[in-house]
């Protein structure tokens, strides 16, 4: 639609990660370099860090870019609420190795034959851990052991691991100790600044073929748009994109503060009316819908790296199934709740109304 319109390659503000977007602000550039510097050591764990759509998974996908396969051979695994033996097999089939039927003490031989095979053809193997925050602490532990295979003192596995900020206080258990040990860098992904965040804009509209003038953007528009969206990544490409819709269905070349004061009272509007209908309790209805978005987002970026590594999709389809039939009881409470505040609104609508109003509605509903 927009693309079209203002002559755009491609949408500039998609949600699933692509190298071509990445942005190398202040933090960005801080993981990437602690994420090289950890592959010029070749060994311990490197930990990066960060809140819900900050970045992590573009930035592990910018530094796959940079690995020289005839040197480095390296795997993605997105976890999920792993047990020990089960990391295990997800980790062997990440490589393309057998896992089926097989005993865990035969996993971990193949495994290592594997890792020296690689180190005698001097190469490295690197496996990169994406949500990291899910794994229990027994298979942190697993994963520490894996990094126990040594040639002559020279590890032959090496690890990255990627969470979101809770992952920072899982370490930090006294349980976590020799896995700290381990650790040779950790970063940390903050959202952007304010100049940072217009520099991010204009970054991944260039990447598609902005002229820098058409569209036009104000000035204004961007310190708008930071306060909006707070420099978080996502929300940032969320608001830019339904930005450019907007001004797709207006007819506009130019975008004023006026435009992200529209689109941002409509992208309000349901969490404001949410607020005032759902009654305070547990979980209100905004709660769990933002969760059901979140959930759907990671289950979006999972499909799209099952469907990069053809290799070790038949060990995580399963589990991906589950997650996905995890969500058929939240959608269940999210339409309960959504009808809840359809009626209390219209109960209220009701109320509202003058007497004669009500009888003329009572009459043409009878």
């Amino acid at each position: 639609m927009y693309t079209e319109y203002y002559g755009f390659s491609a949408k500039p503000f998609q949600l699933s990660p692509d190298p071509r977007f990445f942005f190398g602000s202040r933090a960005h550039t801080r993981a990437l370099s602690y994420l090289r510097y950890g592959l010029s050591q070749g060994e311990g764990f490197i930990v990066i860090t960060g809140g819900i759509g900050t970045g992590k998974t573009t930035l592990v996908k910018s530094l796959f870019q940079e690995l020289d396969s005839s040197q480095v051979i390296a795997a993605q695994l997105v976890t999920t609420q792993l047990e020990a033996d089960e990391l295990l097999r997800s980790v062997v089939a990440s490589f393309g190795l057998p896992y089926e039927g097989i005993g865990k003490a035969t996993l971990l031989k193949h495994f290592e034959d594997f890792l020296r095979s690689h180190a005698r053809q001097g190469r490295r193997v690197l496996l990169v851990v994406d949500e990291a925050q899910n794994l229990p602490s027994k298979s942190l532990e697993e994963l520490r052991m894996l990094s126990n295979f040594q040639i002559a003192e020279t590890p032959l596995l090496q690890s990255f691991l990627l969470g979101q900020e809770e992952f920072r206080h899982t370490l930090q258990d006294p349980s976590m100790e020799q896995l700290r040990e381990r650790v040779i860098a950790s970063g940390h992904l903050s959202p952007l600044n304010e100049s940072e965040t217009r520099s991010y804009i204009e970054h991944r509209l260039h990447v598609v073929g902005w002229d820098g003038w058409q569209p036009t953007f104000f000035e204004e528009i961007f310190p708008a748009i930071y306060q909006i969206t707070q420099g978080i990544p996502r929300l940032i490409n969320v608001f830019c994109d339904r930005l450019l819709l907007y001004g797709f269905l207006e007819g506009l070349r130019e975008f004023t503060p006026a435009a992200a004061e529209v689109v941002g009272r409509e992208l309000n509007q349901g969490r404001e009316e949410g607020t005032h209908a759902v009654s305070s309790g547990n979980r209100s209805l905004l709660r769990v819908s933002h969760a059901m978005e979140q959930r759907i987002i990671e289950l979006e970026e999972a499909m799209e790296s099952l469907l990069q590594h053809p290799e070790w999709q038949e060990a995580q389809l399963e589990r991906m199934e589950r997650r996905i039939l995890q969500l058929e009881p939240a959608v269940k409470v999210l339409r309960r709740q959504l009808a809840d505040v359809v009626r209390r609104m219209d109960e209220k609508n009701v109320d509202e109304d003058s007497p004669d109003e009500a009888d003329t509605r009572e009459q043409s509903l009878t």
